[in-house]
């Protein structure tokens, strides 16, 4: 029997799938850079303030609208207009059709493999209540899509 993944689309899946499919990297809680001139995407290595470096998860992730209301839920609905995120997502490789990476923890069954592989924002990121000038921490990494 196939995954649901690659039975089902984006759409069809339920809250529980939907959630699974997060690989926890925590790129998409980033701060992103848009040049006015240009419209061109710059990621930062400054993360959310609810971003845990230990174990790239949020700390407040069912109420996280209440401390950062700016947050972005990616949801079924939305994902085709959230070009900010890596293509190393797996929302987003789902989304293009590309499937699962063989790092993510639904294919390796391990969830530490990401970090191990260098694919996740832990050991790289500074809390964005530390930075003074976001400017000055753009980075290329969260940027490359490691199979």
């Amino acid at each position: 029997m196939k995954p649901f993944w690659e039975t089902k689309s984006l759409a069809e899946m339920t809250t529980e799938e939907w959630e699974l499919l997060c690989d926890g990297c925590g790129k998409c809680c980033l701060n992103k850079l848009i040049d006015d001139d240009t419209e061109e995407l710059y990621y930062t290595n400054v993360a959310c303030k609810l971003l845990s470096a230990k174990d790239c998860g949020c700390m407040h992730y069912q109420n996280r609208f209440q401390f950062v209301p700016q947050c972005t839920a990616i949801t079924k609905d939305n994902i085709a207009e959230l070009t900010w995120l890596p293509d190393s997502c797996a929302y987003r490789r789902i989304h293009a059709g590309r499937g699962l990476a063989q790092w993510h923890p639904l294919i390796s069954g391990d969830k530490k493999l990401m970090h191990r592989k260098g694919i996740s924002v832990k050991g790289k990121i500074v809390s964005e209540i530390k930075v003074r000038d976001v400017e000055d921490h753009i980075v290329l990494w969260p940027m490359l899509d490691v199979e």
